[in-house]
C-alpha cells in the first residue's frame, strides 16, 4: 500500500492483499492485482488532499483506477507527485528499532552548562455515443490528461448503468463489482477515472510502478472510500494511511481504536529481522482487538526522536497538499529588475508555516465483510513511546494523554554494562551510545507489506511481559497461521 504513506500489508501470505480506495479494470480478460498502494491523506478544515502511490502486478495493457469523489474533479485538482516523498512519510511514521548501551556507572558527569536560547530558526479516449450514456445514466463530467494518466470524471444514476458504461468502453470489471459501486451511486458520489497509458509506464518483473496521483476536494466528512478496494481482493487487506493535519491527531470514527504496544526492550536477534517481528506484534494486536485500527505513530511532522531518517520537510508538506490549504505560504519569483536577480516574494507569508502539522499513522486490516469506508474524526494528543522517566524512574508505558503529540511504535535493544566497577556509589541504567562513539542508526520497519508473518515466536523475542495483548516473556505459544 502506500509504500509508506498509506503503506502497506503483509504480501507474503497470497491470501493477503494490501488495500486500495478504488479498484482496477483494463481492457485484458486477465486479473490485475492491487500489491502496493501508499495513500497520504492532508486535511484542514473542510479541505482533502489524498496522495497515492499505486503498484500493480498484471498484464501490461492500458488499465485504469476507479476511486469514488464526492464532487466533480477539474485539471486543477489533480496533479502528480514524485514518488520520493512516499518514501520520506513511510520513514518517519514507521516503527522504529533503537539500541542504547549502559554508561560506565562510575563515571561522573560534569555540571551542565546553560546557554542562551537560539533563535527562531494528449489526446483523450473517445467518448460512449451521448445516446448510449443517456440510456446508462451515465454522464462524462470532466476529461483531461495528467502525467501518463488519462482521467475522466463520472456521474451515474444506477450502478447497473455505471458497470455497463464500463464495459463498453471495454474495461473488464471485477466479479462482484456492482454491488461495491450501488452505494456510491445512491449517495450521488462521482467516479474519478484514471485510465493509463502503458506506453509511459516502466515495468519491470510484470510490475508497473505509476506516478503518484494528487487531487483535492471541499466535504464535511473525512472519509477513506475502501470498499471498492475488495472487488481485488482474494482475502484480507491491510492499509496504513497517514494523515497530515495543522495540530491534529486523527483516528477512526466508525471503528475501535487502539494504540500499538511500545517501549519494549527485545532481543538482540530482532536487528536482523525487526519487519517479521513487527509484523507479529501487530498481528497479535489485532487477535486481541479484533476490528481495530492501530495507530502507530502521533508526532509533529518536522521532528522526531530517534529519527529514522530526514524530518518532513515544509517544501514537502506543500507538495503533499500545503499549496491548496488556506494560509499556506508558497515563494513564487518576482519579476527581477532590468539585468538583475530575481528575488523571493511570499504569498500569505506565515512564518515557520508547517511546523505545527501533525503526522498520525493508522493500520488497519479488513476483509470481505467490511460495511464502510473509514470516517475519520479529531483526537485528543497522546504521547508514549519516549526514552522518558516516569514514576520513580520506570521508562513510560503505552500510550497516555497529553497536551501534545509525541507517540511512536518504539523497541529497544540495551545493552548492559559488562565492565569493571570501581566505586562505591555506582549509577546504573544510564543509557546512550557505544563505548566507541558510533552509534548505529535507528531502524526503521519498511515495506512491511513484504515482512514474513508468523516467523517470530514473541515470548521469545521480548524481555518484558505486555500484559495489553496478554503476552508473557518466555511463555511460547503455538504459532497461528494467518489469515
Amino acid at each position: 500500500m502506500m509504500r509508506a504513506i498509506v503503506v502497506v500489508a503483509a504480501l507474503c501470505a497470497p491470501q493477503v492483499a494490501d488495500a486500495f480506495c478504488g479498484f482496477y479494470v483494463t481492457g485484458s480478460d486477465k486479473q490485475l492485482l492491487a500489491d502496493a498502494t501508499q495513500v497520504v491523506m492532508m486535511r484542514k478544515g473542510t479541505r482533502t488532499v489524498l496522495s497515492m502511490q499505486n503498484n500493480y502486478k498484471g498484464p501490461p495493457e492500458a488499465f485504469a483506477m476507479v476511486i469514488p469523489v464526492p464532487v466533480v474533479l477539474h485539471e486543477a485538482d489533480v496533479k502528480t507527485l514524485p514518488k520520493e516523498v512516499f518514501a520520506d512519510v513511510e520513514r518517519m511514521g514507521a516503527p522504529r528499532l533503537v539500541e542504547y548501551w549502559e554508561q560506565d556507572p562510575c563515571f561522573q558527569p560534569p555540571p551542565p552548562v546553560s546557554y542562551a536560547p537560539s533563535g527562531v530558526p494528449r489526446p483523450m479516449a473517445k467518448r460512449s455515443r451521448k445516446k448510449d450514456q443517456e440510456d446508462l445514466g451515465v454522464t462524462v463530467e470532466a476529461q483531461f490528461t495528467v502525467g501518463e494518466y488519462q482521467i475522466v470524471i463520472l456521474s451515474a444514476k444506477e450502478s447497473t448503468g455505471l458497470d455497463t458504461w464500463l464495459r463498453r468502453e471495454k474495461y473488464n470489471i471485477p466479479a462482484g463489482a456492482e454491488p461495491l459501486l450501488r452505494p456510491y451511486v445512491e449517495s450521488g458520489m462521482k467516479f474519478f477515472v484514471a485510465k493509463v497509458d502503458v506506453k509511459k509506464v516502466k515495468f519491470v518483473d510484470g510490475r508497473a510502478a505509476l506516478s503518484p496521483l494528487r487531487f483535492h476536494y471541499d466535504a464535511e466528512q473525512f472519509v477513506l472510500p475502501i470498499r471498492l478496494g475488495l472487488a481485488n481482493s482474494g482475502g484480507t487487506q491491510d492499509l496504513i494511511v497517514s494523515i497530515l493535519a495543522p495540530g491534529q491527531r486523527y483516528e477512526v470514527a466508525n471503528h475501535p481504536n487502539v494504540t500499538i504496544p511500545t517501549n519494549l526492550e527485545v532481543a538482540d536477534s530482532v536487528r536482523d529481522r525487526f519487519g517479521a517481528f513487527y509484523a507479529s506484534l501487530y498481528d497479535r494486536t489485532l487477535e486481541r482487538n479484533p476490528g481495530a485500527v492501530v495507530t502507530e505513530y502521533a508526532w509533529q511532522a518536522t521532528s522526531c526522536d530517534p529519527c529514522p531518517g530526514p524530518v518532513i520537510s515544509a517544501a514537502q508538506l506543500m507538495t503533499l497538499g500545503g499549496d491548496v490549504l488556506e494560509g499556506a505560504q508558497i515563494a513564487t519569483p518576482a519579476p527581477p529588475p532590468s539585468g538583475g536577480r530575481p528575488s523571493p516574494r511570499m504569498r500569505r507569508v506565515q512564518p515557520q508555516w508547517g511546523m505545527d502539522f501533525v503526522l498520525t499513522r493508522l493500520h488497519a486490516r479488513y476483509g470481505k465483510d467490511l460495511k464502510d469506508d473509514l470516517v475519520f474524526k479529531a483526537a485528543a494528543p497522546i504521547v508514549g513511546g519516549r526514552e522518558f522517566l516516569a514514576n520513580g524512574g520506570k521508562l513510560e508505558e503505552g500510550a497516555q494523554p497529553s497536551g501534545a503529540n509525541n507517540f511512536q511504535g518504539r523497541y529497544i535493544i540495551r545493552h548492559r554494562w559488562t565492565g569493571a566497577i570501581a566505586c562505591q556509589n555506582p549509577i546504573r541504567n544510564r543509557w546512550g551510545g557505544p563505548p566507541n562513539g558510533a552509534a548505529p542508526k535507528p531502524q526503521a520497519a519498511l515495506e512491511l507489506a513484504f515482512a514474513p508473518r508468523g516467523t517470530v515466536q514473541l515470548p521469545s523475542a521480548i524481555k518484558q511481559d505486555v500484559p495489553e495483548i496478554g503476552l508473557k516473556k518466555g511463555v511460547l505459544e503455538a504459532i497461528k497461521p494467518k489469515k
